[in-house]
């Protein structure tokens, strides 16, 4: 599993410290799956046909690094890609300003870790769904 670790380090959410998931706002005209395509694209340089259907959905408030308070409706894709370097070329100011590492995470490290990670229930979900053939856990 892929995740980025955003170190908030301004405004009215500074002082977060946290590992996400790929993922960003849906364009108007965008369903959830061509959002997920585009967001993993311009956050990793990872080009992908299809992401399947949802595997999960949250929705819940959160409150953006602008410190403006949004709901948010989640969607998840499982995507398998290589393991690779995600490149920064497509990344936003804001993207380049928080996202301060990147890291490929196996369930068991998900497991153990005490960092804050996003979903809480991330694991849960990862247990639930990668039950499929040849999906590394």
């Amino acid at each position: 599993m892929l995740l980025f670790r955003f170190v908030i380090k301004s405004g009215p959410t500074a002082g977060g410290d946290y590992w996400a998931t790929v993922g960003g706002e849906v364009e108007e005209g965008e369903t959830f799956a061509q959002a997920a395509r585009r967001e993993l694209l311009e956050e990793t340089g990872i080009a992908v046909e299809e992401v399947g259907e949802p595997v999960a959905e949250l929705e819940f408030a959160w409150q953006l690094v602008s410190g403006e308070q949004v709901m948010s409706q989640e969607r998840f894709f499982i995507v398998k890609v290589p393991r690779q370097a995600p490149s920064s070329v497509r990344w936003t100011a804001l993207e380049k300003e928080t996202m301060a590492e990147h890291r490929w995470w196996s369930v068991p490290e998900l497991e153990a870790t005490r960092d804050v990670v996003y979903p809480e229930n991330l694991v849960e979900m990862l247990h639930h769904d990668l039950q499929g053939p040849g999906i590394d856990k």
